[in-house]
This record gives structure tokens, sequence and C-alpha cells, in this order.
């Protein structure tokens, strides 16, 4: 993501410019907007001038420059846009003001937001630009007769292909052929760092393949022994593992090792709190050293959707001034799943609460 301009407005409000620059950065940008944000961007929009009223026709599309007051905002990953919706309070036909619009933002388009910005929202909007020189990652784990390849996204892990082949042993045509297809797909997706993993040496043998076509590619393989292939082999390389350096500066594997720490805590009954009620006790004592929350949690209840009896910004506030950290996960990913199944919101503590 990048930053354009940041401007003042006045009453707390402050203009930030932005370009998103990959799919990740439109999903970011669906989790700062709430009600009532005013949004400003370019469109098309249908326009009957005044001669053809009386006629039998819908109007022309005209490109234009609106003002938004965002409603609701959704991302749409395989459209591969952010879709803002609102009532127009400027453009350049004053008989459509009040009317409703969709905008329809898609990668390197610019959008400006102007509204109270949120301490976790400048923080994600911060973490979005820092992304820009993080390595792009794709995971392949493959196991005699199966071969799946992940991307892995700062919303979650993205699946780019599933491969299956021949279950023999040998050094057949079938298990040349997996091998094979396994070579033209990650010769097809640009990424940074190839992990290769999975159980037993078949993803030795696929190194060794992929060396003898194309030793650049396979320059960029990194191998990992995991005992599961798929999602279930993909959470084990971020748990860990010979790339554990390298994971763990993406977002998801910070995601995966925060919530395994609260899951270690819970289980010897260590330093955490979890669930709205008991987070807002340790925040209100200052105990607070990361406060986690699940991003669709978090964004249901600024909406007004969600039934918890607390104030998850007057939480966030707390912590903030108490100089604690605010980690939010994506729902779009097991970690963020996990923490739901604890009340959405958790806390890493720095002593405990009764």
């Amino acid at each position: 993501m990048r930053i354009q301009t940041r401007e003042i407005i006045g009453e707390g409000s402050e203009k930030i410019v932005i370009v998103p620059e990959s799919l990740d950065d439109l999903w970011h940008l669906q989790f700062v907007l709430e009600p009532g944000d005013i949004v400003i961007g370019k469109t098309t929009r249908r326009v009957r001038r005044k001669e053809e009223i009386s006629r039998e026709t819908s109007g022309q599309r005209e490109y234009m420059r609106v003002v938004i007051e965002n409603e609701t905002s959704e991302f749409h990953k395989f459209s591969n846009r952010l879709r803002i919706s609102g009532v127009l309070t400027e453009c350049p036909y004053e008989e459509q003001l009040g009317t409703y619009h969709t905008l329809n933002v898609e990668i390197f388009d610019t959008v400006s937001i102007q509204k109270k910005w949120k301490f976790d929202q400048i923080q994600r909007i911060e973490e979005a630009v820092a992304a820009r020189d993080s390595p792009d990652i794709l995971v392949a784990t493959i196991e005699e007769g199966a071969a799946f390849v992940q991307t892995i996204n700062q919303y979650g892990i993205s699946n780019r292909a599933n491969l299956s082949g021949s279950t023999g042993k040998g050094e057949g045509s079938d298990r040349t052929d997996i091998f094979e297809e396994l070579l033209t797909v990650l010769t097809h997706i640009e990424v940074d760092i190839i992990v290769l993993a999975g159980p037993g040496f078949t993803k030795e043998n696929a190194l060794e393949y992929i060396k003898s076509r194309d030793s650049e590619l396979a320059q960029k393989i990194i191998l990992i022994e995991t005992s599961s292939v798929g999602e279930r082999g993909v959470q084990e390389v971020l748990s860990g593992g010979n790339a554990k350096d390298i994971i763990v500066k993406t977002r998801i594997g910070k995601e995966t090792q925060v919530v395994d720490e609260i899951k270690k805590r819970i289980k010897v009954s260590g330093l955490v709190a979890y669930g709205p009620e008991e987070v807002q006790i340790a925040a209100e004592y200052g105990s607070i050293e990361n406060l986690v929350i699940v991003d669709g949690e978090l964004q249901e209840e600024r909406e007004g959707r969600n039934l918890w009896k607390v104030d998850a910004d007057e939480i966030i506030e707390m912590v903030e001034q108490k100089g604690g950290k605010i980690t939010i996960l994506s729902k779009e990913y097991g970690p963020g799943g996990e923490l739901n199944g604890l009340g959405g919101i958790a806390a890493l503590l720095r002593f405990r609460v009764n």
C-alpha cells in the first residue's frame, strides 16, 4: 500500500489519500472503513441529460469524481475489487446528490478516506505500507500421489493448484508427470520464496527434478519436513521449521504464533485472558501486553451487529494508553477461526488478574 498524502481536516479528522497496490491492500481497507466515513474516488455513473429526459433512453455512463458517505464496504477477492456503497454527497450533477452509489476500488486506484481514525486502523494502514517490502511466499506440499500449491497472503491462504498422480514408489512416468505439473505451476506464479514441504522423500525427489529442468527456480526453494500436506501442512510450516525466520515476518505467520501462544498459556493456566468480559477486566487493570482481536468480530462490533456486552473501542483505547500492543487477526484464516471459538478476543497478560 502507498500513502500519497495525509492532511488534518479539523475536529480530530484526517484525510488520507491511499493507493492500494495488491489484493491484500484492498482487504485491509475493508476493515478500516466504518459507516459514516467520507470516501472520495473516481467512478463511472449513468447520466441522463436534460435533452434526453423526454426520450426512451437510460443515458450514458460518464467518468466523474464522487464523494460518498460510506454505509458498507466489502472485499471481493475473486473479482479483485473493494465495493464501497453509500449516499452521494458530492458529484457533478446536483440532481443525483442523496442517491446511492457503489464505488468499485481496484488495485492502483487512488482513494481518499476522511474520518476520525482509530489507533488500530492507523496501525493497520502502516503495517500494509511496511508489507510492501515483505517477500512473496508460496508453499507447495507434496507426498506420493498428491501435491498442493498455495500462496501466503496477508488475508489468508490462497489455493493455486491441487495435483494428483501415481501413488507408486517408483520412478515411472506417472510420478515424473506430477513433478512436471508442479514445475509448470511454480514457473507461472511470481514469488520470492518457495517452501517445498511434506513427509518422506518425495519433496527431495521433486526438488531434484526441478533442479534438472530449471536451476534458477530451484534456488528459490527451501525444503521443510511436515507430517501432512495441504492446509494442515501449510499450518505446520507457519508454526515452525527451517523457514521460520522468513515465515514469521509474514502477517499470518505472526498470527499463527500469537494464537499458538494463547493456546499454550490457556493449557497451563498462564498469563492469558479470553472472551470479551474477561479481557475488559484485564484492560481496566492495565495488565494487557498484547490484545488480540479477529477483524470480522471488531468490524461487527463497530457496526453494532454483534452481541458483546463490552465496548471494543474502549478496550483498545485502554490498551493503547497503557502501552500494550494490538494484534488484529484475519477472519479468513485458521488462527482467526480458532480465536473466534474463544469469543473473538483474547489477551496476553503482563500479570495475572483475578
